[in-house]
């Protein structure tokens, strides 16, 4: 015989949730702060806050990688 798992108590929708457990809204508060940063929510909504030509966002998007690889290049230097 098959064996199913029990239903929770309250409806799946979609998006982030978060389960206040013991009136402890603060706790839950800080776990959807962070399920949001890590979700990038936040940067998405800046980025869509005014328009950017394609050319601006690919000079961006260069930039950053540069800045990423000199971070990278900075820190193999410091390890030796």
């Amino acid at each position: 015989m098959k064996q199913y798992r029990k239903k929770p108590n309250f409806e799946r929708t979609e998006g982030l949730h978060v389960i206040v457990r013991d009136n402890n809204v603060d706790k839950a508060m800080r776990k959807l702060k962070r399920m949001v940063k890590n979700a990038g929510i936040l940067q998405e909504i800046k980025e869509r806050q005014f328009f950017q030509k394609p050319s601006e966002k690919k000079r961006l998007a260069k930039k950053a990688g540069k800045k990423r690889w000199l971070k990278k290049v900075a820190q193999m230097e410091h390890e030796y």
